[in-house]
């Protein structure tokens, strides 16, 4: 039984590979590895470039007139928006140089004075048909959805008009014949007129009075505020307006001879007025002025008092109106001193508050008209009178 035993030893001993070769050598199955390529880094000049941008949307144009080409503002375009938000910017209209007006009837009327336009949005062609072509060829020309001029607009019921503007020089504006026509010399300057609202309508009765010139004091708003253009109703085109005036430069900008007569919101009482007040001379002398201190010290200079509808305009004559909340400042009260001006009361029924700048203003400023327009009268019909032989 033992050899069956070790015949079956063997068979499960026995390697199951491929035959032994003569020889005693037995075949051996080699694997087959492929050599592995080591790849070293690329310089930067050796990268490939990158893929080119995608091409910029065509620019689609029209045409509202032979020659007068305008683009039409793409899906998403946000030009409109970051425009109108910056230039409603104090400080980016002092750096850069540039208003926003809104509006055909104040952008036509810039237009005509010499302002000169940069870019103007437009909702409708009809729009650029309304105004001087010659002078909108100038501009970038933009048509956008009246949507987003809605959105950006400060008007209730905005007319899809919007432009910027180079701020405008005054030396260099041309303005109305008819406006330079009926000016006289008459000048108006605000100190310390702060609100918006009242600044524009005070302009806008410069503008009716016939002004030769509005002087703004430092203190004052900047009158190319869009609040203050929408009250001005186009009062910023038709007389001159220099700001930001430090009361030492003031004098330059008058001319020579001018009496200075001031409104002030802090006029005593009628009552304590007397009727002969109005005949006190005032020498033209800051030194002749007899003068008090303030709150705070500081010297102010008296002034004699009357009511505004007696005679005290003479040509040339700048009347000065001050602020609600601050009033008149002691500078504008030496001046007035200095040039023999007046302090003019607008009389009110008693328990009633000054009244607000922007009226006080305008009465001043047409009576002050209708007592040169007078005295104009009287002096060339003394000088058509016949001189007795």
């Amino acid at each position: 039984m033992a050899a069956p035993w070790r015949a079956l030893w063997r068979a499960l001993l026995r390697p199951r590979g491929p035959r032994a070769e003569p020889g005693g050598r037995r075949g051996v199955r080699a694997l087959r590895r492929s050599p592995v390529r080591v790849l070293q880094p690329q310089s930067p000049r050796e990268q490939p470039p990158p893929p080119p941008p995608p091409p910029p949307p065509a620019v689609e144009r029209g045409a509202a007139a032979p020659g007068l080409w305008y683009e039409k503002a793409a899906a998403g375009d946000r030009r409109l928006g970051k425009v109108v938000t910056i230039a409603k910017s104090k400080k980016f209209r002092d750096n850069h140089g540039k208003v926003l007006l809104e509006g055909h009837r104040l952008i036509k009327d810039a237009l005509e004075a010499g302002a000169v336009p940069q870019t103007l949005f437009f909702s409708t062609v009809r729009h650029l048909k309304l105004l001087p072509e010659a002078e909108i060829k100038r501009a970038s020309l933009v048509k956008v959805k009246f949507e987003d001029i809605k959105t950006w607009s400060d008007l209730v019921t905005p007319q899809g008009l919007l432009g910027i503007f180079s701020k405008p020089d005054p030396a260099k504006m041309s303005y109305p014949a008819a406006q330079l026509a009926n000016s006289l010399p008459l000048l108006l300057i605000c100190d310390n007129i702060r609100d918006p609202g009242n600044l524009g309508t005070i302009l806008r009765s410069a503008a009716g009075a016939g002004c030769e010139k509005v002087l703004l004091t430092k203190g004052c708003v900047d009158p190319w505020e869009p609040k203050v253009l929408r009250a001005g109703m186009g009062a910023h085109f038709r007389v001159p307006i220099v700001a930001s005036l430090d009361w030492h430069s003031v004098p330059t900008n008058l001319p020579a001879g001018t009496q200075v007569c001031v409104a002030d919101n802090n006029a005593p009482s009628s009552s304590s007025l007397p009727r002969g007040a109005a005949s006190a001379p005032v020498k033209p002398s800051p030194r002749a002025a007899p003068e008090h201190q303030d709150e705070e010290g500081a010297a102010i200079a008296e002034l004699a008092v009357q009511h505004y509808y007696e005679d005290w305009a003479k040509a040339p004559l700048a009347v000065v109106v001050g602020g609600e909340t601050q009033g008149l400042s002691p500078a504008a009260l030496g001046l007035a001193a200095s040039t023999g001006g007046r302090r003019l009361l607008i009389p009110v029924v008693p328990g009633v508050d000054s009244l607000n700048s922007a009226i006080a203003a305008g009465i001043l400023l047409f009576e002050g008209r209708r007592q040169l327009l007078c005295r104009h009268k009287q002096e060339d019909g003394r000088h058509k009178l016949p001189v007795p032989g």
